[in-house]
């Protein structure tokens, strides 16, 4: 069978992994917090071997039975069964989470629309993945160095690095002109642009205050890390790179600063908290860059096979957007004439609907299922290095949480 990619762009995806089941799980980390988690659905088609990097530098993947279409494509290796449900495990922790940033952000405006724009996406409606991983990271570092206790500053960086979520959220939707978000009209879209762009630098600046709070120049040093690589990450979507090899190493950057900077800087944060030694504290940031670098391989590939409803925003919105993402990438390969509509951003019409189908008539989205495992898998070694505990095993739990969501 063919290669998962050509020998060379998947060997170039390989060099580029080496730095380092959302099934349905739309929780409400509120004061309604639900008490369980739906079953992951397990794959059930053909196992895909491994993709080996040897001296030829070439990746052999066997696909037998039917497309991608259907999402339920086997990947390399299988993650470990842990009884183990970080939502629950951590239920006391994010029980209130939302409540005290909306508690916050009230607490600090002065105008009440300012006030009710601001506190729009805090609902309990999101996945609260990052401020999950912020305290599950927290705690498993914590009981690693004997500790048990969550120390009040590491649950502020879990509530920070949401609100700089949300924030980004905001502006992303002025940027994009998204009507939707989390199934229900978009801030701009109920509001106006110029109010939800100035919500999102009150989020932020809310934040910043946060920070500030902290008293820890490292800590303020990293998380303010994260502003600058969302500004950078979304100046780099604008623009698009000419040669194949450059395009995915842009694309992997790009997709780094605007999802997984957060939450590997977030994890970097809470384990300086603790007074991790570098060596542990490179461990939590990396985990965290896998863990964000996966959810949104995920994500981009849920843009191709969900519909509206699911998401809870419009699907094949990137395309539209004119973005390139890791599926059109993967499906190059096969079918070349998908670069000249990249460069000119699926502006022409038609282009939006041809590319959609040669996604699908390629293996772009086993292809890029494939990388978003591999990045899943690193994030459990490296929480396999952790002292045994159910957080430990929580870390590892969130990353097929992450590669099996649905949404």
């Amino acid at each position: 069978m063919a290669c998962i990619g050509s020998s060379r762009l998947c060997a170039r995806a390989e060099k580029l992994c080496q730095f380092g089941h959302f099934a349905q799980l739309r929780r409400k980390v509120s004061t309604t917090c639900t008490k369980s988690r739906p079953e992951i659905p397990t794959s059930t088609s053909t196992l895909v071997q491994h993709c080996q990097k040897r001296s030829t530098r070439e990746c052999r993947l066997g696909v037998a039975g039917r497309a991608m279409s259907s999402m339920q494509t086997q990947q390399p290796g299988s993650l470990p069964e842990y009884q183990v449900d970080p939502y629950r495990l951590l239920e006391d922790d994010l029980k209130y989470i939302y409540d005290d940033i909306r508690q916050v952000l009230l607490a600090n405006g002065t105008s009440e629309e300012l006030k009710t724009i601001s506190t729009y996406y805090f609902d309990g409606q999101g996945k609260a993945l990052r401020p999950m991983v912020a305290i599950l990271v927290s705690r498993a570092i914590n009981y690693h160095k004997g500790r048990d206790n969550l120390l009040p500053s590491q649950k502020q960086v879990a509530m920070i690095s949401e609100m700089i979520h949300n924030a980004s959220l905001l502006h992303d939707d002025v940027i994009d002109q998204s009507p939707i978000r989390r199934g229900k009209p978009s801030v701009n879209e109920v509001w106006s642009q110029k109010k939800a762009t100035m919500a999102g630098d009150y989020i932020l600046s809310i934040a910043t205050m946060m920070i500030a709070r902290l008293r820890n120049n490292d800590v303020t040093i990293t998380l303010s890390q994260v502003v600058t690589d969302l500004v950078q990450g979304e100046f780099m979507q604008l623009g698009s790179k000419e040669t194949e090899n450059e395009r995915f190493t842009h694309y992997l950057t790009k997709t780094y600063r605007k999802t997984a900077s957060l939450i590997a800087n977030s994890s970097k944060a809470v384990a300086m908290l603790a007074n991790a030694d570098e060596q542990l504290t490179e461990l939590a940031f990396q985990y965290g860059r896998n863990i964000g670098l996966a959810f949104q391989l995920v994500d981009d590939l849920l843009d191709f096979v969900s519909s509206s409803d699911a998401m809870g925003k419009p699907t094949a919105a990137d395309l539209k957007l004119g973005l390139a993402t890791a599926p059109v990438l993967f499906a190059c390969e096969r079918f070349p004439e998908l670069n000249a509509m990249i460069m000119r951003r699926f502006q022409e019409p038609g282009d939006v609907e041809k590319a959609f189908e040669l996604v699908h008539k390629s293996q772009g989205l086993e292809q890029t299922r494939f990388l978003a495992r591999k990045h899943c898998n690193e994030a459990i070694r490296i929480a396999n290095s952790l002292a045994e505990s159910p957080y430990q095993k929580g870390l590892a739990i969130v990353s097929d949480l992450v590669i099996n969501r649905l949404k």
